[in-house]
C-alpha cells in the first residue's frame, strides 16, 4: 500500500513536470516573432548572402551556417565567425527563456529558411536540398 502511495504522489509531480516543459515550449514558440525580430547582423548574416547565392555556404537545420564544395579560406572563416556569434547569441536567448540551446537552434533554423529566397542550400537531417 505504501509503494502505490508513493507512486500515485510521484504521478503528478511527473505530470506537472511535463505540463511546465509543454508551457515552456509553446511560450517559445509564440515569442518567435519577438526575438526573430531581435536576431542581430550575425545571425541574419548579410555578409553571407553572395556565398549563399554561389552555393558555396548552406545553412544548417541546427541554425548555423556550413561551408560547401568550393568555398575559399576566407568564406570558411567568414562562416566559423558568424557561427561563434550565433552560438554566443542562441545561448544568450535559452539562458533568457530558461530552455535548452537547441531549442533555440530549431527555432532560428526555421525562421532563417522561412526568409530565405530560393536558390539557397540547406542542411536537412536527411541531406542537401535546394530551396
Amino acid at each position: 500500500m505504501l509503494s502505490k502511495i508513493r507512486y500515485s504522489n510521484a504521478q503528478p509531480a511527473a505530470l506537472w513536470s511535463r505540463r511546465q516543459g509543454m508551457f515552456a515550449l509553446v511560450a517559445l514558440i509564440l515569442a518567435l516573432p519577438v526575438l526573430f525580430a531581435q536576431m542581430p547582423n550575425a545571425l541574419a548574416a548579410d555578409s553571407l548572402d553572395g556565398p549563399r547565392s554561389a552555393g558555396t555556404v548552406g545553412e544548417r537545420y541546427d541554425g548555423y551556417a556550413v561551408v560547401r564544395e568550393g568555398a575559399g579560406g576566407d568564406v570558411q572563416q567568414l562562416v566559423a565567425s558568424i557561427n561563434a556569434k550565433r552560438k554566443e547569441f542562441y545561448q544568450s536567448k535559452a539562458n533568457e527563456q530558461g530552455v535548452d540551446i537547441t531549442a533555440i537552434q530549431v527555432i532560428y533554423a526555421k525562421a532563417i529558411y522561412d526568409k530565405a529566397p530560393g536558390g539557397w542550400w540547406f542542411l536537412t537531417e536527411s541531406g542537401w536540398v535546394q530551396k
